[in-house]
């Protein structure tokens, strides 16, 4: 249905087509939004994410380390070291995934960072892991 086209109080015309539930004549699909970043309609803020360790994270983890108490500055310290430290891994995994033309970081791109770092985390891989003995019943 075509309704002809109106003059607003603006001084602007209306459109001739009918507007269908904000959509438009698009169908389903709407604005068409993530289509490319031109047509994004909001902008997305990098937010400081290492504010996420929080003070009574690391009082945690200094606690089951024996830590007894903790300097005020040591927060802000230990959290730049954490920041450089994953930094640091995931520099390593993304060679991995360069290597093996992927672009899904799995759990043993981890655990050959940390090993090519010399931090191996074992339990998680097969040349480590130990499996647990079945119960008889």
């Amino acid at each position: 249905m075509v309704t002809p086209a109106k003059q607003s109080r603006s001084g602007h015309s209306a459109p001739s087509h009918q507007v269908l539930g904000g959509k438009g004549l698009r169908g389903v699909g709407g604005k068409g939004l993530g289509k490319g970043v031109a047509t994004r309609r909001h902008r997305k803020l990098v937010k400081d994410t290492i504010r996420g360790i929080t003070k009574g994270d690391i009082r945690r983890l200094a606690r089951r380390g024996g830590v007894k108490r903790i300097s005020a500055p040591i927060y802000e310290d230990l959290r730049a070291a954490l920041a450089q430290h994953l930094r640091e891994i995931l520099k390593d995994c993304a060679i991995f995934l360069d290597h093996s033309n992927r672009k899904t970081i799995t759990v043993t791109d981890v655990i050959f960072a940390l090993k090519r770092r010399g931090r191996p985390l074992y339990g998680f891989d097969k040349d480590t892991y130990i499996e647990k003995r079945k119960r008889r019943h």
